[in-house]
């Protein structure tokens, strides 16, 4: 198995790969996007000489890094169940909108706040219902000969490099007003997405997607030590390939793009608040520890820091709808 990694020892980042207990730098001057430039095939074949040459580092000696910095990230929202249940808890509607069916639907989100296995996640200001998103993403690399453009699901389904764990942090009681709008989320989302514990290749799930293109690999989340949700990522409504495909369409994917599943069904505690009708299990609180678990990835834990006290809401200044300016204003 190919693990590509990003870690901290000695007072800086190395990139590399991760096999056996060790990691195995690059040379000095290449990194994951290096390897993600080169494509699947060329970076597989540099983890064999890297491996064999480089000096072993152990992993427990390192703090690893989110494994990439990425260059977008794409959020889709590709599970059924969860849809479900968490508009009846955001929207306090039930079902599911027939639009949902039609398409996929995903929201861009903040590569500048992107964090890392073990590190701390402060409550944003304001918030009271902090959330966390159970989810796989898909991180995509050079295909030779393609520009990432109009991709069909054939063609994008090879320029998915590696899967990775993404948590997507959620201030839920922020994204509940914001969403009144009908538009973002924005600040109950941008705060925190967490990626790691490093980049499997994508060779290593060939094998195992079934005959629609979905990957029957088990997901689970834990908060303290107790399980709060498990699921098969093959309960998608789309593959992986259609997913990359259709954020291609009129557009472009480039490599070091990162394109998350959405939350798997029971993968967020917004989504039971939802079904149980009241806020149970409770939101997330300094002091917990919130671990997510996939099949052929690993593992990323994260422990939530204290709230930001702050008040960062600005009211609008209501307008009296004039059309023409006044001569005072117009310099007249």
């Amino acid at each position: 198995m190919v693990k590509i990694a990003r870690w901290n020892h000695d007072g800086a980042t190395q990139s590399g790969f991760v096999d056996d207990g060790h990691c195995y730098a690059l040379p000095a001057g290449q990194g994951v996007n290096t390897l993600l430039e080169a494509g699947l095939a060329e970076t597989l074949a540099r983890a064999r000489e890297t491996i064999a040459s480089a000096a072993p580092l152990p992993l427990a000696d390192v703090q690893l890094v989110a494994p990439l910095v990425p260059a977008t990230i794409r959020d889709f929202v590709a599970f059924e169940e969860h849809v479900e249940g968490v508009r009846k808890s955001i929207d306090g509607v039930a079902g599911v909108l027939p639009e949902w069916y039609e398409a996929p639907t995903f929201y861009f989100t903040n590569p500048h706040t992107v964090t890392g296995p073990g590190e701390v996640i402060g409550i944003p200001a304001g918030c009271d219902e902090l959330d966390f998103e159970t989810e796989v993403a898909a991180v995509v690399g050079r295909v030779p000969g393609s520009d990432g453009r109009n991709l069909t699901a054939e063609g994008a389904h090879e320029h998915i490099f590696g899967y990775t764990i993404l948590n997507d942090w959620s201030a839920r009681d922020l994204q509940r007003r914001e969403m009144k709008v009908s538009l973002g989320p924005c600040k109950g989302k941008d705060f925190a997405n967490t990626l790691g514990p490093w980049i499997v290749t994508a060779d290593e799930f060939e094998d195992r997607h079934d005959a629609e293109g979905f990957l029957p690999i088990s997901m689970a989340v834990e908060v303290n030590g107790e399980t709060i949700g498990q699921d098969l990522l093959s309960n998608m409504g789309w593959p992986f390939a259609e997913l990359v495909a259709y954020a291609s369409q009129d557009s472009v994917v480039r490599p070091g793009d990162v394109l998350g599943s959405g939350t798997c069904g029971s993968g967020c505690l917004a989504e039971l608040w939802g079904r149980n009708g009241a806020k149970t299990p409770p939101p997330l609180k300094t002091g917990d520890v919130v671990r997510m678990t996939i099949e052929g990835i690993g593992s990323i834990e994260n422990t939530v820091g204290p709230r930001r006290e702050a008040v960062t809401r600005i009211p609008a200044r209501p307008r009296p709808r004039n059309r023409v300016a006044s001569a005072a204003t117009s310099g007249i």
